[in-house]
């Protein structure tokens, strides 16, 4: 179930429609690790985890991906932010 938190300018989704893939994908792809990744790959691994994102107004400024079983396990993988406010993720 998508959830979302609201704090002034700046919004917090699990929503996958608000999703920015392109954005997501543009940064990913060019990174060591994730060097030639493929849109399909990295859509399947977002649709089979817990994802958030940052955003300001409607623009998409973080983007971290969960892997978890929902219960015991989560592992943060795929962390970025466009600007400096990393902070508004985890503070709810």
């Amino acid at each position: 179930m998508a959830q979302q938190w609201q704090r002034g300018e700046y919004s917090i989704s699990t929503d996958s429609k608000r999703l920015n893939l392109i954005v997501v994908h543009n940064f990913l792809a060019n990174l060591y690790l994730a060097a030639g990744l493929p849109l399909e790959v990295l859509q399947r691994s977002i649709d089979n985890s817990l994802v958030f994102r940052l955003y300001k107004g409607k623009e998409q400024i973080l983007f971290a991906r969960v892997i978890t079983d929902y219960s015991t396990f989560a592992y943060l993988s795929n962390v970025f932010v466009l600007v400096g406010l990393c902070k508004k993720l985890v503070q709810n």
